[in-house]
């Protein structure tokens, strides 16, 4: 069944509706299993979507992949979001790290990676760094050259997703100060991958502390840290925003549900079933509304990102940077409204409904605490000043951002 009559809009054209056909019983399947699986970590689904085929989506079907549109892709990932919104992060830096081979120079690596994650290898993070000797831009995981190995030690934080991975992307720097990117096996020797994440939101995206002691790294995986492909800014920043979109249609949808089936009523209600009152349909409505807009948004945002990546892919380096501009500028306008939406809807839902919808066995209280907790990432209060000093004065969004101690 298409989206259309439901109400969510048309998707990216095209043979989506047949694409997105293929993955939405195990999107039923997931959803189904969403808020039992607030108790444990999902490997088993990670893995049912890699076998799937959704993780190899982008690459190139003469390698064995979906060869599918960024379009597409995203579309999926908002249904996706819909049905548990930690796998959509879980696999986030995968995405990424498929987006860097895609956009690589590099021919022979690039050939074996796409042969890889076509064949279901899944690449988790190795990037993020805490603590107040972290300073902004810089890392502290180091490359060293031992004899005739190479070795990676550092301990890196937001490990998003390296529980259900079989890779992992290391950020580190050469004893020369060289910024480089290392891929090691997560089972390799010296690995340890931390279940330490207690944040009260997106509790099953594996991402606490790995530790990488004295791992030997193999020189055909070693890479220049420079090696990004242009619209990564705005591609992770995505993500984020089809999730939400996702939650959004998820807030709906189970507030629907709850109202159709809910026998009481309060006295001062405008209908014996709360299902034929105009005002909690009204609530209902806007929360539909809310979902609606913020999938639209995420659409549009991924068209302007399918521009880059075929720029990019052109070759031209100066339609590539007009397009990068472009790209981040939109995501950035997007990202404050997708978020106000889906953060104000996650709290209207109860609006609609009695006292008991805060037991635990219904689990709505995952969706605020998800949506919070992604939009602290890259933080939206300082969007509208990208896109206001854009409008006023003509400034492109900024290339790239670091965090740390300045």
């Amino acid at each position: 069944m298409t989206h259309i009559p439901q109400g969510w809009g048309e998707g990216p054209g095209g043979d989506y509706e047949a694409l997105a056909q293929r993955f939405r019983g195990l999107f039923d399947e997931i959803r189904a299993g969403a808020i039992e699986r607030e108790r444990g970590l999902p490997h088993q689904e990670v893995r049912q979507l890699a076998d799937a085929g959704l993780t190899a989506l982008r690459v190139p079907k003469e390698y064995g992949g979906g060869g599918a549109t960024l379009s597409e892709f995203f579309a999926l990932l908002i249904e996706l979001g819909a049905a548990d919104s930690n796998l959509v992060q879980a696999i986030r830096a995968h995405a990424g790290f498929v987006e860097v081979v895609l956009n690589s120079k590099r021919g022979e690596w690039r050939e074996r990676w796409l042969r890889r994650i076509a064949e279901g290898a899944l690449v988790g993070p190795g990037r993020g760094e805490r603590g107040d000797e972290v300073k902004q831009g810089v890392l502290g995981t180091r490359l060293s050259k031992q004899g005739e190995q190479w070795i990676l030690n550092g301990t890196k934080f937001y490990s998003t997703g390296l529980a259900y991975a079989d890779w992992a992307d290391v950020g580190a720097v050469g004893d020369d100060g060289t910024p480089y990117a290392v891929v090691v096996r997560r089972d390799a020797p010296g690995v340890e991958v931390v279940d330490d994440w207690n944040g009260f939101g997106q509790r099953l995206t594996s991402s606490g502390t790995t530790h990488y002691r004295n791992v030997v790294v193999d020189a055909a995986e070693i890479r220049s840290d420079d090696e990004k492909f242009p619209y990564s800014q705005a591609f992770y920043q995505l993500f984020h925003l089809a999730n939400i979109a996702g939650i959004g249609r998820a807030v709906a949808d189970e507030t629907a549900a709850l109202v159709r089936e809910r026998k009481r009523s309060f006295s001062s209600g405008n209908a014996p079933l709360v299902r034929d009152d105009p005002q909690i349909l009204e609530v209902v409505g806007r929360l539909r509304g809310a979902a609606y807009s913020a999938g639209a948004i995420v659409l549009q945002n991924a068209r302007a990102i399918e521009r880059a990546w075929q720029a990019s892919a052109s070759g031209d380096e100066a339609a590539t940077r007009a397009a990068r501009e472009i790209v981040d500028l939109e995501v950035a306008q997007a990202q404050t409204i997708v978020i106000e939406l889906i953060l104000l809807s996650s709290s209207h839902l109860f609006d609609a409904l009695g006292a008991s919808s805060t037991l635990p066995q219904h689990g709505l209280d995952r969706f605020w605490r998800n949506v919070r907790t992604l939009a602290t990432h890259n933080p939206r209060v300082y969007k509208d000043r990208i896109a206001g000093d854009f409008a006023v004065n003509g400034t492109p969004a900024q290339d790239q951002w670091k965090i740390g101690v300045v």
